[in-house]
């Protein structure tokens, strides 16, 4: 799945590479739009990129609050249910995600802050990721049975392909790169 997401997101990667080198100006996909195809379609590409960042984010936060939530139980604490919309386990009767709006709050701040501070937070957040998947490596490989492997694809080519679905989250941002071409000096 990972494979799969990879070949097709460095299409993507590679076309957006192209374009930023270009068009070197800020706007990313939308400019390029602009530039090849119109004004009007360029209007429809931006519009889908707010709507494509919005809901990744709420998709991110969403998931975020269930590993919190999840950390939070393994320390005994228990937030009610009216406050924990959309989390794993939480009731269907739930009028908010208190976790989910708190940790977009705070990375907001952090933006608004300025730049500084936000390659600050994200170089730790990157040493921290970084820490956890290196332990979790280290661990793991002592409990690797090559046994588990078979089958290697118990549900074939479909479950690989829902699995590449799920899995372009990781990839997700790539694009976001090309948005500051303009400030770029190589």
């Amino acid at each position: 799945s990972y494979l799969l997401t990879a070949i097709a997101s460095s299409f993507a990667a590679l076309c957006y590479a192209e374009m930023a080198s270009m068009i070197p100006v800020a706007g990313s996909a939308y400019t390029y739009a602009y530039a090849t195809m119109g004004e009007v379609i360029g209007w429809i590409i931006g519009w889908c990129l707010i709507v494509e960042y919005m809901l990744a984010n709420v998709a991110v936060a969403v998931s975020w609050s269930g590993y919190f939530l999840e950390l939070l139980r393994a320390f005994g604490i228990t937030l009610p249910g009216w406050m924990i919309r959309n989390a794993p386990g939480a009731p269907s009767d739930a009028i908010i995600n208190i976790p989910a709006m708190l940790i977009v709050a705070f990375i907001t701040l952090i933006l608004v802050l300025g730049i500084r501070e936000s390659i600050r937070v994200n170089s730790i957040a990157v040493i921290v990721k970084i820490s956890v998947i290196a332990f979790f490596l280290s661990v793991g490989i002592f409990y690797v049975k090559p046994g588990n492997w078979a089958p290697f694809a118990p549900n074939g080519f479909a479950g690989v392909r829902t699995g590449a679905a799920i899995v372009f989250f990781a990839y997700i941002g790539f694009d976001a790169v090309s948005t500051a071409a303009e400030e770029t000096m190589n």
